[in-house]
């Protein structure tokens, strides 16, 4: 799955080839998020770009800050704004293209991206680099985590990013202050994994064996390899 052949609408109406699930709707905030909200790391308005299902965002939520998501998909909105009820959470769920945030122009402090950049295609990537400048203040702060380019040959998708595009692309516009290894939890197990990747990419998926070595968490969940980045705007 790639920005290019991927509609995100029909992942979460459970059209896509992985039917209903969502592998990266864990139910619950991203771990690396809850550690970043402890170390201080949100402040003043924040933006989460790419929410999808919401997770995130109700965490943020819960902890006394005030979110704005956005998505491209109606669908996982819906269930955004349902999941923050069901919480007692107001968290304002708005449809955008992250690519042009037309709208919301100077009005964030924090920028939170869980696994969206990865998604995009290179001009896509700068077009929303560029639109997080315009919808920030100066200061703003921006956290991003994506793949990395130590995700294997045969993990479903193009997801890999490497550490120079994420400091040429990203540092326009940002100055990036951290960018280190991190893990990204998904909702899969091993086996649903290797599903997936004959699913999504049959007879390319190359050595399936390849993600025997992927780290589970104590659910048995596929940890993948990740950046986490920490810019501030310049």
């Amino acid at each position: 799955m790639s920005a290019e052949n991927t509609d995100f609408e029909q992942v979460y109406q459970g059209r896509s080839p992985l039917g209903g699930t969502v592998p990266w709707d864990i139910k619950a905030p991203q771990p690396a998020l809850v550690a970043l909200e402890g170390a201080g790391g949100f402040r003043g308005e924040v933006l989460d770009v790419g929410c999808g299902l919401g997770e995130n965002a109700v965490f943020l939520a819960s902890r006394g800050h005030h979110v704005t998501g956005v998505d491209g998909a109606p669908t996982a909105l819906r269930e955004a704004r349902a999941r923050a009820a069901a919480k007692g959470l107001e968290i304002s769920f708005e449809v955008a293209d992250a690519t042009r945030l037309e709208g919301f122009e100077g009005r964030f402090d924090t920028v939170l991206d869980s696994a969206l950049y990865h998604c995009l295609t290179e001009e896509q990537r700068r077009s929303y680099v560029a639109a997080l400048v315009r919808v920030t203040r100066p200061g703003a702060r921006l956290h991003l985590l994506c793949f990395s380019e130590a995700v294997p040959v045969s993990f479903p998708g193009p997801f890999r990013i490497g550490e120079r595009n994420l400091r040429e692309t990203v540092g326009r516009g940002w100055r990036i202050t951290s960018l280190d290894p991190a893990l990204y939890t998904t909702s899969l197990t091993l086996e649903e994994l290797r599903d997936a990747a004959r699913t999504i990419q049959p007879g390319e998926a190359g050595d399936l064996t390849a993600l025997d070595e992927l780290e589970q968490d104590e659910q048995g969940r596929i940890r993948a390899p990740a950046w986490q980045l920490a810019a501030e705007r310049a």
